[in-house]
C-alpha cells in the first residue's frame, strides 16, 4: 500500500538576490543544451514540462513572467493534451487561482515559491546541484540557472491577493498553488453604509 504526503511550502516574499535572472536563456542556446542533455534535462525541460520554454507553443524565456491566467488551459495547452504531454493544469473560481503542476526531478523536491512584491508568483528548484568553482558560493539563479534548476515566473492577476497564496507538494511529484482572490468589492461597500 503507498502512502502519499502532503505538505505545505512556505510561500517567500523577502528575496533580495541581486542579479537574479539576469542570464535570459535564448532559443539558440535552449537547443543546444537540450541537444546535449540528459534524460533528467528532458525530464525537467522537455514537452509539456511546466518549466519548458516550449510550454506554450513557441519560446518563451520561463525566467520572464507571463500571465498565464489570462489564457484558458484547454486553449493554450490543447496540442499537448491531445497527445498525453501535458503535466499542467491551471483554472479559477470565485474564490481563488488554481495551479497544479507536475515537478521535475526524483526524490527529495527543492522547490520554492516567491510572491514578488504582490505582482509576480514565482516557482523555483534546483534539479542539480551546483559544483562550487571558488570558495565564493554564487546563487545559481544568477547565471546559466537552467544548468542546475530551473524557473517559472508567472504574473499575477490584478484581483489575487498575494498575502494569501497556499503551496502544497504532493509525494514531492505534485505542486498545487492556490492564490486568494481580493474580497469582492461590494463587501467594502457593505462596511461604509453600516458607518454612515
Amino acid at each position: 500500500m503507498t502512502t502519499s504526503t502532503h505538505k505545505q511550502l512556505e510561500v517567500l516574499t523577502d528575496d533580495h538576490t541581486p542579479q537574479k535572472w539576469c542570464v535570459l536563456l535564448r532559443e539558440e542556446v535552449f537547443k543546444k543544451f537540450m541537444s546535449q542533455g540528459s534524460p533528467l534535462v528532458h525530464k525537467v525541460f522537455g514537452s509539456g514540462s511546466f518549466f519548458s520554454p516550449l510550454l506554450f507553443g513557441k519560446f518563451f524565456d520561463p525566467s520572464d513572467a507571463f500571465p498565464l491566467w489570462e489564457f484558458e488551459s484547454d486553449i493554450l495547452l490543447s496540442s499537448l493534451r491531445s497527445s498525453g504531454q501535458s503535466a499542467i493544469d491551471w483554472s479559477q473560481t470565485d474564490q481563488d487561482y488554481v495551479l497544479k503542476a507536475e515537478l521535475p526531478g526524483e526524490g527529495k523536491n527543492s522547490v520554492q515559491v516567491y510572491a514578488e512584491n504582490g505582482k509576480v508568483l514565482e516557482i523555483s528548484g534546483q534539479w542539480k546541484q551546483q559544483q562550487p568553482k571558488t570558495n565564493s558560493a554564487r546563487d545559481w539563479r544568477c547565471g546559466h540557472w537552467w544548468e542546475s534548476g530551473y524557473v517559472r515566473r508567472l504574473e499575477l492577476p490584478q484581483d489575487a491577493d498575494w498575502r494569501k497564496i497556499e503551496a502544497y507538494v504532493t509525494n514531492d511529484q505534485i505542486l498545487e498553488i492556490k492564490i486568494h482572490k481580493i474580497n469582492n468589492p461590494l463587501d467594502s461597500d457593505n462596511n461604509q453604509n453600516t458607518t454612515a
